[in-house]
């Protein structure tokens, strides 16, 4: 019989996490594309549900002490259709459960174009966020109403210009490709329009197909027109051209940014460290074990007032750890750390925990060489998840 040996990993990591994710599950509407967990805002209890979300903070911090919190990520949903005074409730929280932040602190929220007046971001920024994340998707009216979103172009040039007039400088958008009746054109003009913005960061995403969305049912009927592997393929390769051309360092597969302004709360999902992950749906993990919260907002609702509500949790065995520091360690074009690898491992060398799989890897000339370690080649980049599947299961051991 054979089975993954059970080897804990309560030793990797016993500081208390320095991030956190919060989640706000509402939304003006579902897009096409959406899997994530969201409902419509219209008749939902929104307050009730921030007040469980601040229990669900007291009994995190009463498990689990916090440090001082490098970077805070708030997601959804969209977490501006909040009100302006629920806003000020929520922001409020996060202060009193978490009071110690580094001087650098970065505070990121999501947003819409069109959920935030001029009002709404100040509330924003007096409470602490320092970094505003617009999903644009596409610089096309038709392609965006094509995926179910709500806001126009307009809505994105007056969504930016209110966060620069409040003092909100450090600005991402996230872009889409391989949208349904997308061209390599069209994608050339969104990421010349959004290079025109000159903002500090871009992320931009190939469209996933998921499941439980309406592209989904869609394309079960073939009425879903996505572009061919060989154009999206193309389109990868054009955005990567232009934002390199545009002086913007590639620092993950999907992630591009000037110096110094790459996601440093994603960073800590991509070193595989430890962060604290609130509110309805929230994934965390905190000293080696890994959890999912209740999904429906009434049902969070309830659980968070009897203590932490939980759907699921799991103590991530030493295996698995290592192979989820190197799958998600690679997105990074930095690539994974040797050193880093046997800092979190109690010593364990990556060269001898998957030297199979780096030869194999090297070989293939998906992976090269660094003086830290490993990372994607240029060949790797365009074949990621082969390279990551290499490390699925792999270190499936004998259960004695």
């Amino acid at each position: 019989m054979t089975g993954r040996k059970r080897v804990m990993n309560k030793s990797l990591n016993n500081d208390a996490p320095r991030a956190i994710y919060m989640h706000i599950p509402f939304c003006t509407n579902k897009c096409f594309y959406c899997d994530f967990n969201s409902y419509v805002l219209k008749d939902q209890p929104v307050m009730d549900y921030l007040r469980a979300l601040e229990r669900e903070m007291e009994y995190t911090v009463q498990q689990h002490p916090p440090g001082t919190i490098d970077t805070i990520f708030v997601g959804g949903g969209t977490p501006t259709v909040l009100k302006n005074d629920e806003m000020e409730y929520f922001l409020k929280s996060i202060r009193t459960y978490f009071p110690n932040w580094s001087d650098n602190i970065e505070f990121t929220m999501e947003a819409n174009p069109g959920t935030t007046d001029a009002d709404k971001l100040a509330i924003m920024k007096e409470g602490g966020v320092n970094r505003v994340s617009f999903g644009v998707q596409a610089f096309q009216n038709e392609l965006l109403t094509g995926i179910g979103r709500i806001h126009n172009t307009d809505d994105v040039y007056r969504s930016l210009e209110n966060a620069r007039k409040v003092g909100l400088n450090n600005l991402s958008i996230d872009l889409m490709f391989g949208l349904p009746n997308q061209t390599l054109d069209m994608l050339s003009y969104s990421v010349d329009r959004a290079l025109e913005l000159d903002l500090p960061h871009y992320s931009i995403y190939s469209l996933k197909v998921e499941e439980n969305t309406l592209f989904h049912t869609m394309f079960q009927k073939n009425q879903l027109p996505l572009p061919d592997e060989e154009s999206e393929l193309n389109m990868y390769l054009l955005l990567m051209d232009k934002m390199k051309k545009a002086g913007y360092e590639q620092y993950e597969i999907s992630n591009f940014a000037k110096p110094g302004y790459g996601s440093r709360h994603n960073m800590t999902y991509w070193r595989n460290e430890d962060y604290y992950g609130l509110g309805a749906g929230a994934h965390g993990y905190v000293a080696g074990e890994r959890h999912m919260n209740i999904k429906g907002v009434n049902p969070y609702n309830e659980a968070a007032q009897q203590g932490l509500p939980r759907l699921d949790h799991a103590e991530i065995d030493r295996n698995e750890a290592m192979e989820d520091f190197m799958m998600v360690g690679l997105r990074m074009l930095e690539g994974v750390s040797k050193e880093r690898f046997a800092r979190q491992f109690d010593g364990q060398q990556l060269d001898d925990v998957f030297q199979a799989q780096i030869r194999k890897l090297l070989d293939g000339q998906l992976l090269e060489p660094t003086d830290a370690g490993y990372r994607l080649s240029e060949k790797g980049l365009l074949f990621g998840n082969d390279v990551f599947g290499e490390f699925v299961g792999s270190l499936v051991e004998e259960t004695v």
